[in-house]
């Protein structure tokens, strides 16, 4: 009879073990996850960045540099655009918008010469 209560015991110990098991099954699905998740978000590569301050501010002034070429090409076409559908609309000869539109083209004109 003695050797029953062992046998229970180990009988006990394995249903535990049984649920350490799943234990660690769920941390190691949840610490997986913050790894993936933080692969995804670049944390790393954003803590090296931040470590080389020189990288950062080379990195910064690359970008801004071509925000404003983008931003002045960008407002090149908007107002070439403008000014060609300001011509076209001063060929029409309307009354009152003619007159005001060729004052602008005219000006934008002088201003081009000038340049």
């Amino acid at each position: 009879m003695a050797d029953k209560p062992e046998d229970g015991a180990i009988i006990g110990d394995s249903k535990s073990l049984g649920e350490e098991r799943e234990h660690i099954s769920a941390i190691y699905r949840m610490t997986s996850d913050i790894a993936h998740q933080l692969e995804k978000a670049r944390i790393a590569e954003y803590a090296q960045l931040l470590t080389r301050p020189w990288k950062l501010i080379w990195t910064n002034l690359l970008a801004g540099l071509a925000r404003g070429v983008g931003i002045a090409i960008g407002f090149t076409f908007f107002a070439a655009t403008i000014i060609y559908f300001l011509q076209a609309l001063g060929a029409l000869n309307l009354p009152i918008i003619g007159d005001y539109i060729a004052d602008i083209v005219r000006i934008v004109q002088r201003q081009l010469e000038l340049s």
